[in-house]
């Protein structure tokens, strides 16, 4: 006869199986069970067919996996712990010694760095481009470029590129093409058919997209996710995933699960507000440009109409006068009130970034008027509210200059 603290550890009792709720259950292992040698040495996790190892998958990340596929229209995904990690994963299962890499200047910033220190280091070149002009893209594609990195909107002064002539230029040459899908989200357009209608789909690669901002939607939760509809990339892809040993949280894919049933309603909402209070803007002395794609001379308003219809993700950003220094635009940000000074997005809290851009680009791009950047993301707060703490701010602002 076993003892109690035995029995209690190999409990025969198992729970019915027919038990149905809206959100599926949160599976939590490092070992898994086999029944016999025989099935542990013929199970195949990377198909989804079967689980071998908590890092290889569970019945939450799988799901997951599969909603966010529906989500941007792929086949294939694998789940990291951050946008970042799927941007570098990307890129060192595609990358190696003497390849090289083309970049757009308003790339993420971390990709550019990763680009410039780690690649790098390992014999990868990196080359910049003006997204805004495709003969530029095409013009420094070379036999050693392996990966095209696009960008729509472009990182912090939301430029939108025309995303399918880009595509259509790394199709041609036959390079990879990476998106960083984060501001669309899956919903803005659709990344694996970006002309609805024709045939075959132009469409990028790879779609890489921050799980931390809109699917997420709390503020809470650091993930990422690469996803394509390519077996042979997505092959690619996974292995790097399994050598590098990572993974994601059960509880953490299970809050982006709860929270992916709202994200179209909360995106829209964002969108809204960060548009009524981009136009208020545009009627601010302290203001020289706003930059956000639904606006009319926004840099690529027509590619982004032309794209998303009427969709946007929940970012703007201004160009305050050059009168102010830097000193007053960061006092700016700190009378802020509803808007708390902080990095990532799509969370439910309005937030501020003043940026250093001349650091950040190869050059001042000459769509841009002089002055300092101030990115906002607009949370779901009362946009009243939200236009009250950004009139005080500016008075505020406005009277240092005197």
């Amino acid at each position: 006869m076993t003892s109690a603290i035995t029995h209690l550890i190999h409990h025969p009792y198992q729970p019915p199986a027919e038990f149905a709720a809206p959100q599926p259950g949160v599976f939590k292992a490092s070992t898994v069970i086999f029944p016999s040698v025989a099935a542990m040495r013929s199970r195949e996790w990377k198909d989804k067919s079967a689980y071998t190892y908590g890092l290889h998958g569970t019945p939450t990340t799988f799901t997951l996996e599969e909603r966010l596929c529906a989500l941007e229209g792929g086949l294939h995904c694998v789940l990291v712990p951050s946008g970042l990690a799927a941007i570098a994963n990307v890129a060192l299962a595609l990358l190696k010694t003497g390849d090289s890499m083309l970049v757009p200047d308003n790339v993420y910033g971390p990709n550019k760095a990763l680009a410039d220190g780690e690649l790098a280091r390992w014999g990868i070149s990196t080359q910049v481009y003006d997204a805004m002009d495709p003969a530029d893209l095409a013009a420094k594609i070379t036999d050693s470029t392996r990966l095209v990195w696009v960008e729509a909107a472009g990182s912090v002064t939301l430029e939108f590129p025309d995303l399918p002539a880009l595509v259509r230029i790394c199709q041609a040459r036959g390079v990879v093409c990476a998106l960083d899908n984060t501001w669309g989200a899956g919903l803005a357009f659709n990344p694996f058919d970006l002309q609805p209608g024709t045939a075959p789909a132009l469409a990028v690669d790879i779609s890489v997209h921050a799980l931390t901002k809109y699917p997420s939607g709390g503020g809470d939760v650091l993930m990422g996710s690469a996803i394509t509809r390519d077996l042979a990339l997505h092959h690619k892809i996974q292995r790097l995933h399994m050598h590098l040993g990572l993974s994601v949280a059960a509880n953490d894919a299970e809050l982006v699960l709860r929270s992916l049933p709202s994200i179209a309603v909360r995106y829209r909402a964002h969108d809204v507000g960060a548009r009524a209070l981009a136009q208020w803007c545009q009627h601010r002395p302290e203001v020289v440009q706003v930059l956000h794609p639904a606006l009319p001379d926004s840099p690529g308003h027509a590619d982004w109409k032309a794209l998303c219809g009427d969709a946007a993700a929940g970012l703007f950003s201004v160009v305050l006068d050059a009168r102010y220094s830097r000193a007053q635009t960061d006092a700016f940000c700190d009378a802020l009130q509803l808007f708390k000074i902080g990095y990532s997005w799509g969370g439910p809290m309005s937030l501020v970034v003043p940026y250093e851009l001349e650091r950040m680009r190869k050059h001042w791009p000459g769509h841009l008027a002089r002055g300092t950047l101030v990115r906002f993301s607009v949370g779901l707060e009362a946009v009243a509210d939200l236009q009250a703490d950004l009139e005080q701010a500016l008075q505020q602002l406005a009277l240092s200059a005197n």
